[in-house]
């Protein structure tokens, strides 16, 4: 043993400036580093990891539950329940005029008479409107139209809030300044009177019988859509321009300028993969607000045309009988709260999960 240590320190020691290639380096591995090597080798993408922490956040999976709950009882409902929103409930073709402010759950005279004769009726689960109309499809149509609005108006935001943040982030300079004088522009315009304005003025222009898909969603929602394209696409822009300007100071950017890349090419591939996260959670966001928005135009008698029900429209009708049928008011009211306040946690989960810097 101590011949092998003398042995070792008489070895002459290598200088540092030699250019004599050590051995040692390129041994083979053995097999656990191998293994240790295949293991440190799995992949996982950006989107992979976002799920993963996502899932193990309660209160963001809570409100998925919720949502897709949501969305399977506006799709199933009309196919179980023998109602339509519009429909006037008949007893043996005759109108029934006692089923009008049903209390949930209860019987017309009528339908009394032909439940003893041996007939079958489904119960009103939320009773019945002024007009005898089932108040239960009333509110799922409503919650329809309440979540088509505001997913299509986010997708509207998206597209164009992307687009044009994009371009002005990107080429900065007199096409940034000018680009965001007129966000500045919009945003100095009170948002409410612009949307009373241009749905009257949409509502006048558009004629429903020019579209086929028109005549289904009615002259209101589509200005609705319009409406909402318009003027909240200016914070998701502001959003991505900050975003972009960070991002395209990295030196990938700069090699894909010098490898001759095209600008749109460099935005799509290499820009905005990196701000996915960002524009993830404001779109998320976004969808409660449209439904808000909508459910507050509707409202006041701007929203979807009667006897078309939204949330909204629901909770003005409502209104004239808040003391004798309070319940009216109650089941629109919570549906509004549920969506909204299930999309606000789900936006604060994504917003932890894709973009941990974001947490406070």
């Amino acid at each position: 043993m101590d011949n092998t240590n003398n042995n070792i320190d008489q070895m002459p020691k290598k200088s540092p400036f030699s250019m004599q290639i050590d051995l040692q380096k390129f041994e083979k591995a053995t097999d656990e580093e191998k293994h240790q090597q295949e293991v440190m080798s799995n992949s996982s993408s950006f989107f992979k990891d976002g799920m993963k922490r996502l899932k193990k956040n309660p209160l963001a999976m809570g409100s998925i539950i919720v949502l897709i709950l949501i969305v399977l009882m506006i799709i199933i409902t009309p196919h179980v329940i023998p109602y339509q929103y519009s429909q006037i409930i008949t007893v043996d073709g005759v109108r029934d005029k006692s089923a009008s402010n049903m209390a949930p759950l209860k019987h017309s005279d009528l339908e009394k008479e032909y439940i003893k004769k041996g007939g079958k009726v489904f119960p009103h689960l939320m009773g019945t409107d002024e007009l005898g109309r089932d108040y239960f499809v009333r509110v799922v149509y409503g919650t329809r139209i309440s979540l088509t609005v505001g997913i299509i108006a986010s997708i509207l935001v998206l597209l164009i809030g992307v687009l044009y943040g994009s371009i002005s982030g990107y080429f900065g300079g007199r096409v940034d300044m000018v680009m965001m004088r007129i966000v500045d522009v919009i945003y100095s315009v009170p948002d409410l009177l612009m949307i009373i304005l241009l749905s009257v003025v949409l509502n006048e222009i558009l004629d429903v019988n020019s579209f086929p898909f028109m005549q289904k969603l009615g002259t209101n929602m589509i200005s609705l859509f319009i409406v909402f394209g318009l003027l909240y696409w200016v914070g998701m822009a502001r959003l991505v321009r900050g975003q972009i300007l960070t991002v395209k100071e990295n030196e990938y950017v700069l090699a894909a300028q010098v490898s001759g890349a095209k600008s749109g090419r460099i935005i799509r591939k290499h820009i905005l993969p990196n701000c996915i996260s960002v524009i993830i959670i404001s779109a998320a966001l976004q969808i409660p607000s449209a439904i808000f928005t909508e459910s507050f135009l509707s409202f006041i008698g701007l929203g979807v045309k009667s006897p078309m029900p939204s949330l909204g429209s629901l909770a003005n009708e409502a209104r004239a009988g808040l003391t004798t049928y309070s319940y009216k008011l109650i089941f629109p009211a919570i549906m509004i709260a549920l969506i909204t306040l299930a999309f606000n946690l789900l936006g604060d989960g994504l917003r932890d999960a894709f973009d941990p810097k974001l947490r406070r």
